[in-house]
């Protein structure tokens, strides 16, 4: 397993973030999955720079991106969308994709848009991109959120179920974040997925840094460990922003200078229950998590 880490949840130039996990000791990245924003030979130009390998890409599930669409044009745009990701991925040496087949925060079915509806429409585009990452010799996750950012996929064995549906080598992408909330036992959850994790995030229960919270990360990394997965350990922290008068961090967990973030992306961000944290802040959250996962690699 090696230390790696996502990019969508500060936006900043690439080679600020690569700077950044280079000093911390990280090996790997996982691009947030904006094709455009990463030209072909200029990323891999920073990454030779710097030294990190892309691990692979994530799709960032906002706006129109959504398979659970009921407007057929939407789900093909997004089939696009993800296959592009993929493409990015497979481009920069990178040898997995998460996806999230739904849009983030969409936590109800469009109107007349029954379950059997949605698994056949969701089915139906993830064969379509598993088959292309599978040309690409790209392996993708599909990845089970939490209740509260999503409707359509929130177990394991859920996303087990669909993965099967998919074929193609589909897998699991394992968030323990938002599994420890859906799950009755969350290491079981992990066995059971066994060798069809595809990629591991990384943040603690309450979406701090890895070791700011109350997960047991030994009894994590061991159950890790058994199923075979020797893959990326992708730091993605979203914590909360503390408004109260009480609050340990306040105005210095936000940016305080303007930066030119689009629209849809701050909706992303502040989708996730959070907001653009500062450069301190977001710093320490990488640092800490490096610090507690370093010892189980």
């Amino acid at each position: 397993m090696h230390l790696c880490a996502h990019n969508w949840m500060r936006p900043e130039p690439l080679e600020h973030s690569l700077r950044r996990l280079s000093s911390l000791g990280y090996t790997s990245i996982e691009l947030a999955g904006e094709p455009d924003w990463y030209p072909v030979e200029e990323t891999r130009a920073l990454l030779q720079k710097y030294n990190i390998k892309c691990w692979g890409t994530v799709t960032i599930q906002y706006g129109t991106r959504d398979l659970t669409a009921s407007d057929p044009e939407q789900r093909q745009a997004t089939v696009q969308y993800m296959k592009d990701v993929v493409a990015l991925s497979a481009a920069l040496g990178g040898e997995i994709t998460t996806i999230v087949p739904g849009r983030v925060g969409k936590t109800a079915a469009d109107a007349g848009a029954s379950a059997e509806d949605e698994w056949k429409w969701v089915v139906a585009g993830l064969r379509e991109v598993a088959a292309f990452a599978q040309e690409k010799k790209i392996r993708i996750g599909v990845e089970p959120l939490n209740r509260f950012e999503t409707h359509f996929l929130n177990r394991a064995d859920q996303a087990l179920a669909l993965a099967d549906a998919v074929g193609f080598g589909c897998g699991v992408a394992f968030d323990p974040f938002h599994l420890a909330l859906e799950e009755r036992d969350m290491l079981a959850a992990m066995r059971a997925c066994g060798s069809r994790i595809v990629d591991f995030h990384v943040a603690d229960n309450n979406r701090r840094a890895a070791g700011d919270g109350s997960f047991d990360w030994p009894g994590i990394m061991a159950t890790l460990a058994e199923t075979g997965y020797d893959g990326g350990l992708a730091v993605e922290c979203m914590p909360p922003i503390d408004r109260s008068p009480i609050g340990r961090f306040g105005a210095a967990q936000l940016e305080t200078e303007p930066l030119d973030v689009p629209a849809g992306q701050l909706q992303f961000i502040v989708d996730h229950g959070s907001a653009v944290l500062s450069e301190a802040y977001y710093t320490q959250l990488l640092k800490t998590s490096a610090e507690t996962m370093r010892k189980f690699i």
